[in-house]
């Protein structure tokens, strides 16, 4: 495996390319509170590297003009615009299938690009979707996700705060296109990626709707 930095056309990422020549291309963005260099991000890398494609992991617009803090609601579409730049500038590192996604608040944002024009991808991969805060199941961000037309695999730990399962497994039931939950038992928000099969079980999922699973 091969891993390389890349800044160019308003992207910043880190590429982890494998020996062989890649099958595919998976483009992930951090969570709120992180950057590229989040342990969950380096956990899918190295799996779906291992497995053969091109993977980058992205630091989104509002992290790239600051190193620490939370993004801005006012900056929420400047962050998905960063996302299809991503997507622009990476696409090409393999001919096969793309996969677009990312960690909590990174993979809410990719989620809204899937829904709004489709983002060229073949499917989306939300780990820990931050379905409400913690506390608030009244705020539920469910509005976009009718308008997701790509398989999607949710990765989701069983005592994340920012859902229960009953309340995510509802909640995806609204996607139209297949789609898969992949329950981390004694998990939360982080998906403990150095303690559980978090990767693997998600690549798992990704490769069974990538070649015609169902729900």
């Amino acid at each position: 495996m091969i891993t390389e930095s890349r800044s160019a056309d308003g992207v910043v990422a880190d590429v982890h390319r494998p020996d062989t020549e890649p099958i595919g291309v998976v483009i992930l963005a951090h969570g709120a509170g992180g950057n590229r260099d989040a342990k969950i991000l380096h956990a899918y890398a190295d799996e779906f590297c291992r497995r053969g494609y091109a993977v980058a992991r992205i630091d989104l617009p509002y992290r790239q003009r600051r190193p620490k803090g939370p993004p801005s609601p006012s900056t929420a579409a400047a962050d998905r615009d960063g996302i299809r730049a991503a997507i622009t500038l990476l696409r090409d590192e393999a001919s096969g299938p793309l996969v677009v996604g990312g960690h909590s608040y990174g993979g809410r944002q990719a989620s809204m690009v899937i829904a709004d024009d489709g983002g060229g991808a073949d499917l989306l991969l939300l780990s820990s979707y931050p379905l409400h805060p913690p506390g608030k199941p009244e705020r539920a961000r469910t509005e976009h996700l009718p308008d997701i037309s790509v398989p999607t695999v949710i990765v989701h730990g069983s005592t994340d705060p920012f859902a229960t399962t009953d309340e995510i497994t509802a909640a995806i039931a609204l996607i139209g296109a297949p789609h898969r939950l992949v329950e981390i038992d004694k998990a939360g928000h982080d998906l403990k990626p150095d303690r559980k099969p978090t990767a693997p079980l998600a690549a798992d999922a990704v490769a069974d709707l990538l070649t015609g699973g169902t729900r």
